[in-house]
């Protein structure tokens, strides 16, 4: 019984200092991620490792601040309020355009899993039918605006031939379709699936899957991503390796997990009052998520093929597209995780 009981102490004792260990490597074991629109399957990996307990289980209080787009976070980034983000890869882009060195660390989405739809009543039949219309963004100036800005450049028309309206994220974007402030909308699940089992949206651009995104792209094009200034990862390399880890390990459970498994695990809210559609608007999400954390040159690429179709600073800009992504974070993720 003693010895029982001395071997049960000393593994309880192995734990502790194997995970103080972990800890006292870590230079900033607080840290607050910026995200814009939380709920959506979007930033789901991000969610996934908040609710499975893997920051924690990395050594980090990790506080997460939820703002009304991606461009909000980005400003927060910027200004300091928060050490990190899970945002669109294209921020990286643009801001390294601007002189600021902001770095990709892992990738949670290989396709950006955003649909470009029009209200049932709105008439549609080929891209010119947007112009003039008032789509709803998650906010102006995050992914899901830029994407419908390049389907517009792609398409022969300006960026601003439609007028662009913040709706935030899932709940408040449902309610202005239903309501009818916005003719469309560029977004995310779970709000497509919802507008489109009840008839609200007729699909006219889908990247939630391969065949989708390649159809508009030609490849690849990453997603959301975690990125930070280059010197907060400099002076946070422990840091920030236990925020990939814990973000690759979310990614992992993600490919096996079932629907009713995620949606048991979400925070109630996340569900907009109906579990079967959020399980829907999972599966139809899965194929988006990174299988490996990285992204390759060619994707990197087609993000920036993107951008340069409506962003006039970025056409003789010289942009250093290896320097926008960190991939040491994520490859050393896989192989602690082998």
């Amino acid at each position: 019984m003693k010895k029982a009981l001395f071997g049960a102490l000393a593994a309880v004792a192995l734990s502790a200092t194997a995970a103080f260990a972990q800890v006292a490597g870590i230079e900033k074991p607080k840290i607050v991620i910026g995200v814009g629109g939380k709920s959506l399957l979007y930033y789901l990996p991000l969610t996934i490792a908040e609710q499975k307990g893997y920051f924690k289980e990395q050594g980090l209080d990790a506080e997460i601040i939820d703002f009304a787009g991606g461009a909000k976070s980005l400003q927060a980034l910027i200004g300091g309020s928060v050490d990190v983000v899970a945002g669109a890869y294209e921020h990286t882009i643009h801001m390294q355009a601007k002189g600021q060195e902001i770095k990709a660390t892992i990738d949670l989405g290989r396709y950006p899993a955003i649909v470009i739809a029009v209200r049932k009543d709105v008439k549609y039949d080929k891209p010119a039918d947007l112009k003039g219309l008032k789509i709803g963004v998650t906010a102006p100036g995050s992914s899901t605006n830029m994407l419908a800005k390049y389907f517009l450049a792609k398409n022969g028309l300006s960026p601003d031939d439609a007028s662009w309206i913040g709706v935030g994220g899932a709940a408040s974007a449902v309610a202005a379709v239903r309501n009818k402030q916005v003719d469309g909308v560029s977004h995310l699940e779970p709000v497509i699936t919802m507008l489109e089992q009840t008839g609200d949206l007729k699909i006219v651009v889908d990247t939630r899957t391969e065949a989708g995104t390649r159809a508009l792209f030609g490849g690849e094009n990453p997603a959301a991503v975690i990125y930070a200034k280059k010197a907060f990862i400099d002076a946070n390399p422990n840091t920030m390796q236990a925020i990939v880890n814990a973000e690759y390990k979310a990614l992992q459970w993600l490919k096996t997990a079932k629907p009713e498994e995620v949606a048991a695990l979400v925070p109630e809210n996340y569900l907009l009052g109906d579990k079967a559609v959020y399980m829907a608007s999972f599966a139809a999400s899965r194929p988006s998520y990174s299988q490996t954390g990285l992204i390759d040159a060619a994707a990197m690429k087609s993000a920036l093929d993107m951008l340069v179709q409506f962003t006039p600073e970025l056409k003789d800009a010289k942009i250093d597209l290896p320097a926008t992504f960190d991939d040491r974070f994520a490859k050393k993720a896989a192989q602690t995780a082998k």
